[in-house]
């Protein structure tokens, strides 16, 4: 069959496109911005469509020809006014183009509620996108899976990092609700086998794993599987979801704008109401994941380094949208620039492999503790901080985020540009370049500012004092680090 998947460059989307493939359906994957999806290991194997879901006629050519289409898109509201209209409208676009081309399916991935609740507007919107499609008179399988636990997942990090960070645990009352997590791998399952399933079928499921627990229970099964003590927790009524959501944006790397709508969406108890979905799609041959052994998969995983998507990648509300114009200085912008060069006795690809690795647990090679109280500003102010990390250590691709920054542009060997997510008046990038010449390699560095009315030239001429430190001291470290690793490589040739 012919599938395409929308949120192909999401969390979930990016898991199910090779395992569509592998199921042997022909794919094609819908993406706002096809640059992201350039260093996928299915990228060869897929037809991307490039368009905006809010736009019809980019629509009607992706769905031109399709048997099953999978809705995954869903952002987390970004604080818009108007989240709930503007996911409805999407919806009804891609409902009219299903109906109008003839799909035989679609497939949407929401969330598990409860009945008779006030739900928050982020589980409303899901539930009310799910009723439009089912309502399209397209067949339509809804899947709502509560909590997913996987390697990567913004589940499962919250619950790791609340655990690992807290050794006693101030609570809201929402840890006692009851939750039914679910491995990723079963939430793949559920997705894939929704492609084959008679068209005579449609509705909305509920999809969970085996075991029924509290939330609090979730974190000191996380605390066993992963070596440490379990941690004894206060529900305190004070915590108000708002109030709690500040708590998670603090203590893990989860940004307030995610963090929020997670823990509105815990409030109650969210577990199946029936199990329909086993007379549909059957379980996994080898039966569900329970929690603990979903957890310890994960953590295998990320040990291994072998997680395939994480929630960090996923796009952040308020960030540019547009990419770097190839002559700032000539784009209509007011520009601040701060360029440096260095020369390196030391291979090309020495220094490309210092300049890629940068960030996450190598830092930013100058000094620390400007760039800590920058991640703990931008974290308080919402933002996403410098805990965000990267998902690979050695390896970057567009697309990926790396701490407060993301991968806009790469020519591996040569060329990296950053673009800024964290809060700032005005949008920034940050360029690193390593070119061969004669003796060794040339490092350039530049960080390019376009400043939002007076408060964005306010703050580049109010940080201006330490770009002398930070910048240059970032260009001398990662020279001398990349002259370093070449002499270690020439000791150990030598035998010395």
């Amino acid at each position: 069959m012919r599938v395409l998947v929308t949120g192909a460059t999401g969390y979930i989307g990016g898991r199910l496109v090779p395992r569509l493939l592998a199921a042997g359906h022909e794919v094609r994957v819908f993406a706002r911005r096809p640059e992201r999806l350039r260093d996928v290991p299915w990228r060869g194997d897929v037809e991307v469509v490039a368009g905006d879901l809010a736009d019809r006629d980019s629509v009607d050519a992706a769905m031109e020809g399709v048997d099953v289409a999978y809705y995954l898109v869903h952002s987390m509201g970004g604080g818009q006014r108007d989240f709930e209209a503007a996911e409805q409208r999407i919806a009804e676009n891609v409902a009219r183009a299903a109906r109008q081309h003839r799909v035989s399916r679609l497939v949407y991935l929401g969330g598990l509620h409860p009945e008779g609740e006030r739900l928050s507007q982020h589980l409303r919107s899901r539930t009310q996108v799910g009723a439009v499609l089912l309502a399209s008179g397209v067949p339509t399988i809804a899947l709502q899976a509560g909590v997913i636990i996987g390697s990567g997942s913004t589940s499962f990090e919250m619950i790791r990092h609340l655990t690992e960070v807290l050794p006693y645990m101030p609570a809201p009352r929402w840890v006692r609700s009851f939750i039914q997590p679910i491995a990723v791998r079963d939430v793949l399952h559920y997705l894939v086998s929704a492609a084959e399933v008679p068209l005579e079928v449609s509705g909305a499921f509920d999809i969970g794993g085996p075991d029924i627990l509290r939330y609090g229970q979730l974190m000191n099964g996380y605390a066993v599987e992963a070596g440490l003590p379990q941690r004894p927790i206060a529900a305190l009524p004070v915590l108000t979801p708002w109030l709690a959501g500040q708590w998670v944006n603090l203590v893990t790397p989860i940004p307030r704008r995610v963090a929020v709508p997670i823990i509105e969406s815990l409030q109650f108890d969210c577990v199946m109401r029936d199990h329909d979905i086993d007379h549909v799609i059957p379980p996994p041959r080898e039966g569900l994941l329970p929690y603990r052994v979903a957890v310890r998969l994960a953590l295998e995983r990320e040990r291994a380094g072998e997680v395939e998507t994480s929630w960090r990648n996923a796009e952040v509300a308020g960030a540019p949208s547009d990419p770097l114009p190839s002559d700032p200085e000539w784009a209509g912008h007011t520009v601040y620039l701060d360029e440096r060069e260095r020369r390196a006795s030391a291979p090309v690809h020495e220094l490309w492999r210092v300049i890629e690795g940068v960030g996450g647990e190598n830092g930013w090679y100058s000094f620390p503790l400007a760039w800590a109280v920058r991640g703990w500003v931008d974290k308080l102010t919402g933002g996403v901080g410098l805990r965000r990390g990267r998902r690979d250590p050695e390896t970057l691709h567009v697309g990926d985020a790396v701490d407060f920054w993301r991968v806009e542009a790469i020519d591996r060997g040569s060329f990296l540009r950053l673009r800024a997510e964290m809060r700032v008046p005005g949008r920034a990038w940050l360029e690193l370049e390593a070119r061969a010449v004669p003796g060794g390699a040339e490092y350039r560095q530049r960080a390019v500012f376009f400043p939002k009315g007076l408060s964005g030239r306010l703050y580049w001429w109010a940080i201006f004092p330490f770009h002398g430190i930070i910048f240059a001291g970032m260009a001398n470290r990662i020279t001398a680090e990349a002259e370093a690793a070449a002499l270690r490589f020439e000791q150990r040739g030598s035998g010395d």
